[in-house]
């Protein structure tokens, strides 16, 4: 597996950037103005070290203990298969949309589509969970006991907020996302280091220990194990930001291979740094284990640091889930803006749309509508579950379709990676890898398990990963049968070949 090379500045002017996007087919409509570091940004702050950690660690050392932090660096080294795959496509196809961009040349038009369709959901509903989750600390910081209106009103508001800063343009947003990312990173790093080195109640040999907690899995280690690598999923998603921005970013093609690296690695050394730290400074861990203790983190930090860091340690994690929402909220944007400028997308005329800051302001509104909507669902404690459940499971099926895709294309000969990176067989062996962990990794993360739920909860909650993701797999199936985007695609192709316009009318298929 090749290692991420170092960042450096960008060498090639933005004239040939836009030349090469003009070789795939498309204008240059956004601002590229995005170096290696900014694209580096929007990759760490989705991923973000400060809500990954606070996704995964109580619900997995309920699970299975303290010793769950061993499912970390297996989760890290799985993506790290994913992102070399990536790597070979962004660099020879450095477009925003990458998992529809690269499905429709990989595999053909049909299959790039419903890709697309999948990846783009599961980030809306994703944007829906982060905002959700960010709510909470708002009411925190303020000293408020919410109500679940008053949770959702005010996750609607960061997602519109969000939606200003995005509004202004890419400039902005990574001004944000930078400043936002820095202050979580010395943080976490700093009180991670302080944690470990300091605040220690329990020597290393606490992470061989259960304590107990695969009882829940039926007294059943390795599939407690198994319930736990599921969960630590979400802890590497996100990684995948740095393509949505590639239309913005100077040289793209090779620094956003670069970036995806430098986000993955940063962020899951941060994360595994940081949960062995709280779980060494924890002055009671099996309380977690037994339920009592529903914010291990912040508890360990409060009992650690005293009463003080109450207020500033809020501060810190809210930062991080607002950089997390607002890069994320781009990325959904862009992979909207992506589709709808094919005319591939529903209300395609609108949503296609950039404003005069070169923002894309169509799919910035439609994956806020989209998102804001998806929030009613906070009403129900259950159903917002239920939705988290099935971001999880739908952001892993376009890591499998994509490494899938890319390994056909290559043993049929219809793919030889042509970018910056090339790895040869050794890319094959690889692409082989992602495929069986991504595959995995999704059969893993919609297996039913009623340990992942609360108690007592609806057996539509249980099973929301597989009724999540088949709901939009068949939204997104009837829509091909009725709609036929694919066949505008095959139109748009053979115009590219044959540009004469009356010879494309009569290759164009008939309206369906």
């Amino acid at each position: 597996m090749s290692h991420p090379p170092s960042p450096g500045p960008a060498a090639v002017p933005q004239d040939a950037d836009a030349a090469r996007l003009g070789d795939l087919g498309y204008q240059q409509e956004l601002r590229r103005s995005l170096g290696v570091l900014g694209n580096i940004s929007m990759g760490f702050a989705v991923v973000s070290p400060v809500v990954a950690l606070y996704a995964v660690s109580m619900v997995a050392t309920t699970i299975a203990g303290p010793a769950w932090v061993w499912a970390l660096p297996v989760v890290l080294l799985g993506q790290c298969l994913v992102v070399n795959v990536y790597s070979e496509l962004a660099s020879q196809w450095p477009l925003t949309g990458g998992p529809y961009q690269w499905g429709r040349r990989l595999l053909g038009p049909s299959f790039g589509w419903l890709s697309g369709w999948v990846w783009q959901f599961a980030v809306m509903f994703g944007n829906t969970t982060v905002a959700y989750l960010a709510a909470p600390w708002v009411f925190a910081l303020v000293g408020v006991t919410p109500t679940p209106g008053t949770m959702v009103a005010v996750a609607a508001g960061i997602l519109l907020a969000c939606m200003l800063v995005n509004a202004f343009g890419i400039r902005i947003l990574s001004w944000f996302v930078t400043l936002g990312i820095a202050a979580e990173a010395v943080a976490s790093v700093l009180v991670g280091f302080a944690l470990l080195l300091f605040f220690r109640e329990h020597g290393f040999a606490l992470f061989t220990a259960t304590l107990g907690a695969e009882e829940l899995s039926g007294d059943s280690t390795a599939m407690a194990f198994l319930a736990v690598l599921a969960v630590a999923g979400w802890g590497f998603i996100g990684f995948d930001a740095c393509v949505s921005t590639a239309e913005e970013t100077k040289d793209a093609g090779r620094q956003v291979p670069r970036a995806m690296w430098w986000a993955l690695l940063s962020v899951g050394v941060v994360v595994i740094l940081n949960a062995m730290a709280v779980a060494l400074a924890h002055p009671d861990p099996a309380a977690v284990v037994a339920g009592e203790d529903l914010d291990p983190v912040t508890t360990a930090v409060i009992s650690s640091f005293g009463s003080w860091s109450d207020k500033p340690f809020v501060c810190v994690v809210l930062i991080g889930f607002l950089a997390c929402a607002m890069a994320s909220q781009g990325g959904a944007a862009r992979g909207v803006y992506s589709l709808a400028r094919d005319g591939v997308f529903p209300f395609s005329r609108y949503v296609r749309k950039v404003n005069r800051r070169q923002a894309p302001i169509g799919g910035l509104i439609a994956s806020t509508v989209v998102s804001c909507s998806a929030l009613l669902l906070g009403l129900d404690a259950t159903a917002i579950g239920s939705l988290i459940a099935f971001g999880t499971a739908a952001t892993f099926l376009p890591f499998f379709l994509v490494s899938l895709a890319a390994l056909v294309a290559r043993l049929r000969g219809t793919w030889v990676p042509s970018g910056h990176i090339r790895q040869g067989r050794g890319g094959t062996f690889l692409n082989v890898l992602a495929v069986l962990w991504t595959a995995f990794e999704v059969a893993n993360v919609c297996w039913p398990r009623a340990v992942l739920a609360p108690p007592g909860a609806p057996w539509y909650q249980v099973w929301a990963g597989l009724l999540g993701t088949g709901v939009v797999i068949t939204a997104g199936l009837v829509y091909l049968l009725v709609k036929r985007p694919q066949d505008k695609l095959r139109a748009a192709e053979r115009t590219a070949v044959d540009p004469d316009p009356e010879r494309a009318a009569e290759l164009a298929p008939e309206p369906s």
